[in-house]
């Protein structure tokens, strides 16, 4: 698949990961949190197989393979979701979405580190753009950031968790259908927040029997089954192919998407702050994916010929 084609299906898997934040306030004021997202990961697992089943795809993993897909599961589903709920019931949604914002910045760094790579000057201030696109878009009409708490600690080792998998995602890739390697994941890891959610929430199960609106189950479908599952598994594909930094400056965009599905569907404002935060969000996705280079590089090489 050309690297353009990846780009748009990236942009659109952020758009509707920014919904999804909209669908997940849903489903946590109707349901307890960590029960729901292990039964909502779940459901995303099975549609994850059910789809590598008919496109033929599925096999056993090599002895190998289950480092990756053990490592994974904890890394992108256990922890992140874990602390991701935990942080957000002690912290501010303003320090939140600026430290899910370092997501890129830390894959940069992770990539660094475990995969030999060097961002070049221009990513950098792709990177740079993105990070300050967060800021505006989450600061916009709050006092500032708040100080440092348990919550944000929490929500630090949410994010530092995910970019940690992103890694490991890539060098699953080189061996393993990422898509594949995505359904493994989702499944191991509902299993074991499942174990999480009977030690925390004992009584929640049982308490989602009492919700008979079909407007949420309906939510909480297009968040399993579309965000979740079908989402993550074109996400984790798409760092097989072009590289999980170059993939993460995406991330920036789900601020973005989130406020505009919280405007349509939790009635919330958008003021010009969060225009600007735009711009520069969109500034950064252009530079940091590699995007700009890449139409640089073609128009250097239309001058020579």
């Amino acid at each position: 698949m050309k690297t353009n084609k990846i780009y748009i299906i990236i942009i659109l898997i952020m758009f509707t990961w920014g919904m999804n934040v909209s669908a997940l306030k849903v489903l946590v004021e109707n349901f307890m949190p960590i029960t729901i997202t292990s039964l909502r990961i779940f459901v995303a697992g099975l549609t994850a197989v059910l789809f590598l089943t008919i496109a033929r795809l599925v096999r056993l993993p090599k002895k190998t393979e289950w480092v990756y897909i053990i490592g994974g599961a904890f890394l992108s589903v256990v922890f992140h979701h874990f602390f991701l709920a935990e942080g957000l019931t002690k912290t501010s949604a303003t320090n939140t979405g600026l430290i899910l914002g370092m997501g890129p910045l830390l894959t940069v760094v992770f990539s660094m580190i475990f995969l030999r790579r060097k961002p070049t000057l221009i990513q950098l201030i792709g990177f740079l753009f993105g990070s300050l696109g967060v800021s505006f878009t989450v600061l916009a009409g709050s006092g500032g950031l708040q100080s440092i708490n348990a919550g944000d600690v929490n929500i630090l080792f949410s994010i530092t968790s995910q970019a940690l998998s992103f890694i490991l995602i890539k060098r699953a890739s080189e061996t393993m259908d990422p898509r594949l390697l995505t359904g493994y994941m989702l499944l191991i890891g509902s299993f074991f927040l499942f174990i999480i959610s009977l030690w925390k929430e004992p009584g929640g199960f049982a308490a989602m029997a009492e919700v008979s609106n079909l407007s949420v189950w309906a939510v909480f479908l297009f968040s399993a089954v579309l965000a979740t599952g079908i989402g993550h598994m074109i996400y984790n594909y798409a760092i097989g192919q072009v590289g999980p930094a170059e993939t993460s400056i995406f991330l920036n965009l789900n601020t973005f998407f989130s406020l505009i599905g919280a405007a349509i569907f939790l009635n919330e404002s958008i003021i010009l702050a969060h225009f600007i935060g735009l711009v520069l969000i969109v500034s950064g996705v252009i530079f940091g994916s590699g995007g700009l280079e890449a139409w640089l590089l073609k128009r250097k090489v239309k001058r020579r010929s």
